[in-house]
């Protein structure tokens, strides 16, 4: 299996993620490009994490990734599929929210046997 190739280097990642957490805490709305480089970087690490192509995470606009070892997927819309918004992905990535509040309020699309991330977040 592949190894993921970051884009994003690590100490840049986990700063752009603190730096959101700040803005958040302090009442705030993070900038645009700080939440996507946030964004970008957190999904790159659940890929590094669980390496696979069984599940893929969405984050629109910002990004999308495949990951959890299992079974290949090769067309059309995948059947293990995970869709949120920029923020309640930061919060699962931070542990601000739990998966299963998350999905319970209607903040996390989760469809298919391997889709849910309980056990990889929260990531930092």
């Amino acid at each position: 299996m592949a190894v993921a190739r970051r884009r994003i280097d690590v100490a840049e990642g986990s700063a752009a993620v603190a730096s959101w957490v700040s803005a958040v805490q302090a009442g705030g709305v993070a900038p645009r490009p700080l939440t996507a480089t946030a964004v970008r970087y957190s999904l790159e690490e659940v890929t590094a994490r669980a390496p696979g192509n069984s599940v893929e995470v969405r984050v629109p606009p910002f990004g999308v990734t495949q990951c959890v070892a299992g079974p290949r997927h090769t067309r059309g819309t995948p059947p293990n599929v995970i869709e949120c918004e920029a923020a309640t992905w930061l919060s699962l990535v931070t542990g601000t929210l739990s998966w299963s509040e998350a999905v319970s309020e209607g903040r996390v699309s989760a469809s298919g046997l391997r889709a849910d991330l309980s056990g990889l977040l929260p990531l930092l």
